[in-house]
């Protein structure tokens, strides 16, 4: 007999993909395979001339760019020494995730599909473009797909004899049973470790990265915007000493945030959970591994505060689970009605459109929400994930040190709650004179790359909180004796938003910088930047014409 085995590999980005791949992962259970749910760049590729049967889910960022998660899976995938028949024995599919609004659409997948099968693969469909400008959303594409996709498996891999598909009716195990520990069992090394502690720990000696970030302090959070501004946007400036991290113009930080006490608190409360009480996590089936980001043992305060996506707005899959735990007829129907293909309509408007988060989505259904049994937690809500901002300092102007630049987001929607955003929002009620106040972080390589020749003029951009990254590329340029910097900025008014204004000031002084200005609102006529361009277009058209200007635009 065949062993029925089924690998299922993701790209994702910001989740969609995930939890795409592990909905393929449930239905494979309820069909009796062996089923593995993984993030591309998590799986070793080598092994991939060994599998039979793998479906691969994967999204498109940017123009065209495969998610961060399989970007090791990608080069090595398209290295020109790989035999052609090196696949010739798998069997397999692709399901794209992507937004026909972008030039790009769905290229990852398209690229994927047809590089497995220049390796020789045998595919089992055609490859799935899922859409989010559908008005059902990806799901109208996804839904049909899977259905195929099941009868072509199930004719290669029959279910055994006396074997029936699972019913939706009935609800699968969780993916780790919590085991608490007893209320007085000793805490490890006499008390429990602070996050900033534990973080720091594992970053000693190694490269910080998603799985061992950094513990920056922070040393300053300032308000930039004039106090009767409307927006609200923020310096925050870190402390990296120590940290190994180093970092050049363009580059990212990602920052991991966490949600409010007031909201963990909530949610305890709602689910009749004890914030103090400790668990260990056991994989329900070997091969699991335990969340990386989570201490064993741990405390549900810590679960909820660091790694539980309570402000985010809920997907179909977690009304799905939701619906196995309702002991109320009005609330199963309800999250049934979600969960369904039909329902999708409904569900945009009562979630995606007000942008609902899945902590007020409980509030919605309490009969339910206070029956969910605590180790099906890390399988209905998906772990908070960091958040990227461009570094808006240089190292050679700033040692040791990573200031970025943070529009606190908060907007109104048909919910009397005004919106608002989890990191900006936890980072700008930071305050570094309340103690050692940490920030979970890690650096990548940016999308933009400056020229090493001192000679090449650069022409930058950057309207609004989009001239962060030019910040940290004028200060490199300036220590290592470039000209021929141009900036164009564009805000609302001189007097409320215009970012670090004395020291472009000082740098024009200097005769380093030229700083072309727009704001907005200080006339009767609205003035931006694309003005300011018209009105220079022979400067413009000097430098560019020269051959090797470059420009760069940010948002």
């Amino acid at each position: 007999m065949v062993e029925r085995k089924l690998l299922v590999l993701f790209g994702s980005q910001t989740g969609t993909a995930q939890d795409t791949a592990e909905r393929i992962g449930r239905e494979a259970k309820r069909r009796h395979f062996q089923c593995r749910v993984e993030a591309l760049d998590s799986y070793d590729v080598a092994n991939l001339i060994n599998e039979l049967l793998v479906v691969f889910v994967c999204s498109t960022t940017g123009q065209g760019d495969p998610p961060d998660n399989m970007k090791m899976f990608w080069r090595f995938l398209f290295r020109k020494n790989l035999p052609p028949s090196s696949l010739c024995q798998l069997d397999y599919a692709v399901l794209g995730l992507g937004d026909s609004s972008y030039p790009k659409f769905n290229f990852v997948a398209k690229k994927l599909h047809k590089r497995v099968l220049q390796l020789g693969g045998n595919p089992l469909l055609p490859v799935a473009l899922g859409d989010d400008q559908h008005d059902l959303g990806p799901d109208a594409v996804v839904d049909p797909w899977l259905l195929a996709l099941w009868d072509k498996i199930l004719a290669l891999y029959p279910l055994p004899p006396g074997l029936e598909i699972i019913s939706p009716d009935v609800r699968l195990p969780p993916k780790y049973t919590l085991q608490y520990l007893p209320e007085d069992s000793p805490q490890p090394d006499g008390g429990p470790v602070e996050p900033g502690a534990q973080l720091q720990v594992a970053a000693a000696g190694a490269v910080p990265c998603e799985l061992r970030p950094f513990a920056a302090r922070l040393l300053c959070n300032r308000r930039l915007t004039a106090h009767q501004h409307f927006q609200d946007v923020r310096l925050i400036d870190l402390d990296v000493t120590g940290s190994g991290i180093t970092f050049s113009a363009g580059d990212v930080v990602m920052i991991q945030p966490q949600n409010f006490p007031e909201d963990v608190q909530q949610f305890c409360q709602l689910l009749r959970l004890d914030p103090d009480r400790r668990f260990v996590l056991k994989p329900t089936e070997p091969g699991t591994s335990l969340p990386a980001l989570l201490p064993q043992p741990c405390t549900i305060r810590y679960l909820v505060t660091h790694y539980l996506d309570i402000s985010c707005v809920p997907r179909r899959s977690f009304f799905e689970l939701l619906s196995y735990f309702s002991t109320n007829e009005l609330e199963r129907e309800k999250l049934q009605e979600f969960s369904s293909a039909q329902g999708q309509e409904e569900l945009y408007s009562y979630c995606n459109r007000p942008r609902r988060t899945t902590l007020e989505a409980l509030w919605d259904f309490p009969h339910t929400t206070c029956a969910i049994p605590a180790e099906y937690l890390l399988d209905l809500i998906p772990r908070i994930r960091p958040r990227a901002f461009s570094i808006a300092s240089s190292m050679m102007a700033h040692p040791d040190r990573l200031q970025i630049l943070v529009a606190v987001v908060r907007y109104k929607t048909r919910l009397s709650k005004p919106r608002r955003g989890l990191c900006s929002t936890w980072l700008a009620s930071l305050n570094p004179e309340q103690g050692d106040v940490r920030v979970p972080l890690w650096v990548k390589k940016g999308g933009m790359k400056f020229p090493a020749d001192p000679d090449t003029p650069v022409i930058m951009i950057g309207p609004g909180t989009g001239v962060a990254p030019f910040r940290a590329a004028i200060q490199e340029r300036v220590a290592q004796g470039c000209g021929g910097n141009y900036l164009f900025f564009g805000c609302r008014h001189k007097s409320k938003d215009f970012y670090w204004q004395a020291e472009w000031e000082e740098l024009v002084a200097k005769g380093v910088l030229t700083l072309f200005t727009a704001f907005s609102r200080d006339q009767e006529e609205k003035v931006y930047v694309q003005h300011r361009i018209r009105e220079n277009s022979k400067l413009l058209w000097e430098l560019l014409s020269n051959g090797n200007t470059r420009v760069y635009l940010a948002g």
